[in-house]
């Protein structure tokens, strides 16, 4: 088979045994006990980013080919996973988890083997390119676009997928016994993770190859915090961190915000397509990601660095505020889309041109240790810090009554966009563009 097809097939999975449950996962928290536990569930995401990519980075480096280390990450983060499943469908539906602390255990296990297999399926992609004698600027893209693919079709499979007394079928229509709101985004995420443990050992080998000895600073990527000593590097990582704290917050309650609906004493409101549809709905959020990936070039060269990061931050105050105005029927539901529509911009623009930044501006010594802090103040402290304060917010806003996440909703989503215009500002105050 095609080199580029099989390391296609390698992305898609990967991606897809995270879409099965990244943004529908607080909907079967709340109706086990755990709704107020939503935010820790994604900030454990942002805290094993910190430092496991990092030692899985150093093994993958010395002693276990990158592709087999993908593939065992994945024999672990799956079996957890199933395990997650596993004390799930035990309880059953509509009674509170026995063993919570098991439970979060297994998610905590699963999380942490799964985050370092990002950065180990593109190191596999790249090794694996460069021995077949391709071009990775011109050839990864497409082939990382299949990993948006994945995970967009495992939203999709698990909005539509319930096993009921009628068996297993697909529906767009109200059925309590989808995918999205059960265990069973648990059991497709686990059972993916197994494939994709066998699928990796079927993939050309990656040989270690002899690198330099440096220091343990350097080794573990701590040297690139010298560029906090450079005020422009020190500023933009800094907002790299504020602007990382909206990261997780759409990923862990615009599933259970949307599908609060369905609670609403409005028939027309609780049946809508929308409130039905929360994971087909905001999987509309990974397409426009996909697509303005596409669009960057063209944006930086006519625009610049600081501009399309403005951009970023300023669509992260319209990806909240739409969802602040908008309901499930029309013409509210527009609202909706639109801010699903701006998410690729308010993601994209700030981590892709963020990279292309940190890549132009940082002495060649430093540039993959500065790519790492990149990634540590974004999606490791950021994000962690970020997810934390916004489920402090919405428990204090929002109560979980009869299986629904209900409240004042508007009201967090207007604070998380006043926070994201005050970074924007600042931002654009305090960051300076280099003269010619």
């Amino acid at each position: 088979m095609n080199l580029k097809v099989r390391l296609s097939i390698l992305n898609f999975i990967e991606f897809a045994v995270w879409g099965a449950y990244l943004t529908c996962m607080g909907n079967y928290l709340g109706t086990v006990g755990l709704g107020a536990q939503i935010a820790w569930f994604y900030a454990i995401q942002g805290i094993v980013s910190i430092f496991m990519p990092t030692i899985m980075g150093i093994i993958a480096d010395k002693w276990i080919q990158p592709q087999r280390l993908l593939g065992l990450c994945h024999l672990a983060a799956g079996a957890a996973m199933l395990g997650c499943w596993w004390i799930g469908w035990r309880s059953g539906l509509g009674h509170d988890l026995p063993n919570k602390a098991l439970f979060i255990g297994l998610y905590s296990v699963s999380v942490a083997f799964f985050m370092p297999t990002i950065a180990l399926a593109n190191t596999t992609a790249f090794t694996i390119l460069k021995e077949g004698g391709m071009d990775t600027v011109k050839d990864f893209p497409p082939i990382r676009v299949l990993g948006t693919v994945g995970f967009i079709a495992t939203m999709w499979f698990v909005n539509c997928a319930a096993f009921d007394d009628a068996g297993f079928h697909f529906t767009l229509a109200e059925n309590s016994m989808k995918f999205q709101y059960t265990y069973m985004q648990f059991f497709v995420s686990g059972v993916l993770s197994l494939l994709l443990f066998a699928y990796c050992f079927t993939l050309p080998e990656c040989k270690l190859e002899a690198k330099p000895q440096g220091s343990l600073s350097d080794q573990l990527g701590l040297s690139a915090f010298r560029l906090f000593k450079t005020r422009r590097m020190a500023l933009f990582f800094i907002f790299s961190a504020l602007l990382g704290m909206a990261l997780q917050v759409t990923n862990g309650y615009a599933g259970p915000f949307i599908t609060s609906f369905k609670g609403s004493s409005d028939p027309v409101v609780a049946s809508s397509f929308a409130a039905n549809n929360a994971t087909l709905l905001t999987s509309l959020s990974q397409i426009s990601e996909a697509l303005c990936i596409l669009m960057i070039p063209f944006f930086l060269r006519r625009f610049g660095i600081k501009t399309v990061m403005l951009m970023s931050m300023f669509a992260w105050v319209f990806r909240f505020g739409f969802f602040g105005v908008g309901n499930p029927t029309m013409p509210g539901v527009i609202f909706f889309i639109l801010s699903c529509i701006v998410y690729g911009v308010a993601f994209d623009f700030f981590n892709v041109s963020g990279g292309i930044f940190v890549d132009q501006e940082c002495d060649p010594a430093v540039k993959a240790s500065a790519q790492g802090l990149f990634m540590l103040m974004t999606n490791g402290l950021g994000a962690t810090i970020g997810t934390l304060i916004a489920g402090q917010i919405v428990n204090r806003y929002c109560t979980w009554q009869d299986g629904f996440l209900v409240g004042e909703w508007q009201t967090c989503w207007f604070i998380f966009a006043a926070y994201a215009l005050v970074v924007a500002v600042l931002f654009a105050v305090l960051f300076k563009n280099k003269k010619a």
